[in-house]
């Protein structure tokens, strides 16, 4: 239950937070309507299998060196405490200013994606990881860990690109400002132990 709860936080707070894909998925439900906004919010399906496989790979093969993966802790914690103070110092999405553009929604949010540093970031430092440890306890568990994860983060912009086809008021309404901050909250918890488990890696603790 802790991994499935991993995935459902990290996968929302990705989903939900302000980036490049969020933007794209915005920006293109505003001008061409709900059904770009969704084609843009899949293009993880497409961009982050190998991203997934690179870092597992990497990560698993530095499985004996404590230091580095001690390292590789701290610096998730660090990456997840910038991560909760983006979310928690949160006000809302500024949806003015969109200029109209050629239709290829997807294969805008696949190079969006691609060229985007989060999704790397984040599974080197902080969902391999998780992805590793839930794999000691089975594959079951690891498998579920990133189908939490996908479907939150797939379906948290699917429902911005609903909302904002229906009201872009709602990017700035104090209920989509309150729920990042609230992920924001829970990302802080997060940092806490991965700093707990990177100074414990690293003999400290």
């Amino acid at each position: 239950m802790t991994f499935l709860f991993s995935g459902v936080v990290f996968g929302l707070s990705s989903g939900l937070s302000p980036g490049p894909l969020m933007t794209l998925v915005i920006s293109e439900t505003l001008r061409h309507g709900t059904r770009e906004g969704i084609r843009v919010a899949m293009a993880p399906l497409l961009t982050d299998l190998p991203i997934v496989f690179g870092a597992v790979f990497i990560l698993s093969r530095l499985s004996n060196l404590l230091r580095v993966i001690g390292g590789i802790y701290l610096l998730g914690g660090a990456f997840l405490t910038y991560l909760a103070y983006e979310s928690i110092s949160f006000r809302g999405v500024d949806t003015e200013g969109e200029e109209p553009v050629r239709l290829q929604s997807l294969k805008k949010g696949v190079i969006a994606n691609f060229l985007n540093p989060s999704p790397y970031l984040f599974w080197i430092s902080i969902g391999s990881p998780i992805l590793l440890k839930a794999g000691e306890d089975s594959v079951l568990t690891a498998t579920l860990f990133i189908l939490c994860f996908y479907l939150c983060l797939i379906a948290s912009k699917i429902l911005v690109a609903v909302i904002v086809g229906k009201s872009r008021f709602f990017l700035k309404s104090n209920h989509y400002v309150y729920t990042i901050k609230a992920l924001g909250i829970l990302l802080f918890i997060f940092a806490i132990l991965f700093f707990r488990d990177g100074l414990r890696h690293l003999g400290f603790i």
